[in-house]
């Protein structure tokens, strides 16, 4: 017997075309890698830091050189114009600061802030690499050599890694600035301290970003990282309920670390200082206030920072692990940020 249901002109029906829609496959996630990490809580972490200890030591070495310098540069330049001011002239007390004020700002710009940032990537290389594969490089090769290996061969050189990271911070700004008019436009009692509240967090939060979707772009291994980065930025705004939860306690937890490693460094400074001569108190005091908030920068840089890094990282890739992209958020972002657009089909290119 014939089925009156079904439509004579070869249409299917709406419950089978519903049946149908049902039964499609989603599309498949734009990455493939496996994952020997699933735990983000800080037990691991503190583990994985452990793992990498060269890294954590170069860091903190790398961090407390930068600070040395930085307090020798304010004693020399500012220093140095306001005695000569004070002593011979004004104007060559001006003359004076400005090429010191020129020279750190090149130093700081070309050699400084690039060092400190291929430090940080290599560091995460092999992160990324531990909480994928479970093991670093091939036997014999030290971590310093597997970082900068794998880095360099995504990224050719540090002037297109660096030039990564400002546009994911870029787009993660902008966003932030999207967040702010939303509070400012709409008349709600309460509204803007929440929003505040949120874009604080997420503030704190960014100098983590956009080393996670490094991390992505790394663990996918393909030879655009430009498209790869850009889909770990959708990622990061396609998952950023759970993201967010995430970040609230890093943030809380390392203010409060942060805040007693400072105290456990500044308590000893000052006990050491009441014990000095009153004649000496105010120089000696003051150097050593110095000293214990450079080693409280130092500690915090290569230790703390980084072990709410790999929380977040490895909570990340737990998140999007077989996750379609969500082609709405490809969208939403290329209409808020003309970052956001750069960043598709832009190439590195490894200069000779």
């Amino acid at each position: 017997m014939p089925d009156w249901n079904q439509p004579t002109d070869g249409r299917m029906p709406d419950r089978s075309k519903a049946q149908a829609r049902a039964w499609t496959p989603a599309p498949p996630a734009p990455h493939s890698y496996p994952l020997a990490v699933r735990d983000s809580g800080l037990g691991m972490a503190w583990r994985l830091l452990m793992l990498t200890l060269p890294y954590a030591f170069a860091r903190f070495l790398a961090v407390l050189a930068v600070a040395g310098l930085c307090l020798v540069w304010l004693i020399i330049a500012p220093g140095g114009a306001w005695w000569i001011g004070n002593h011979v002239s004004p104007t060559f007390g001006f003359a004076w600061l400005i090429p010191w004020l020129l020279g750190g700002g090149w130093i700081w710009a070309t050699i400084i802030r690039y060092s400190l940032h291929l430090i940080a990537c290599g560091h995460v290389a092999v992160l990324t690499q531990l909480i994928t594969e479970g093991s670093i490089g091939n036997e014999g090769e030290s971590q310093f050599s597997f970082g900068r290996r794998v880095v360099m061969s995504r990224f050719g050189e540090v002037t297109a890694l660096f030039g990564l990271s400002v546009l994911v911070r870029g787009v993660i700004e902008t966003i932030h600035q999207v967040l702010d008019r939303f509070g400012e436009m709409l008349p709600i009692p309460g509204l803007s301290a929440i929003v505040n509240l949120l874009d604080m967090v997420l503030k704190a939060a960014t100098r983590y970003f956009d080393k996670v979707v490094l991390s992505y772009s790394l663990a996918c291994g393909d030879s655009d990282v430009w498209q790869s980065a850009r889909d770990g930025l959708v990622y990061y705004y396609q998952n950023a309920r759970a993201i967010l939860k995430t970040s609230v306690w890093i943030v809380i937890a390392e203010t409060a670390l942060s805040a007693l490693l400072f105290l456990a460094l500044f308590v000893p400074a000052a006990a050491i200082t009441a014990m000095l001569p009153a004649a000496l108190r105010e120089i000696e005091g003051a150097f050593m206030l110095s000293i214990a908030i450079l080693l409280a920068a130092a500690i915090r840089s290569a230790f703390v920072k980084p072990l709410f890094l790999i929380c977040l990282i490895v909570r990340f890739h737990v998140l999007i692990e077989g996750q379609p992209l969500n082609q709405q958020w490809v969208s939403s972002l290329s209409q808020i940020s003309d970052k956001f657009r750069k960043m598709t089909g832009q190439r590195f290119q490894t200069t000779t």
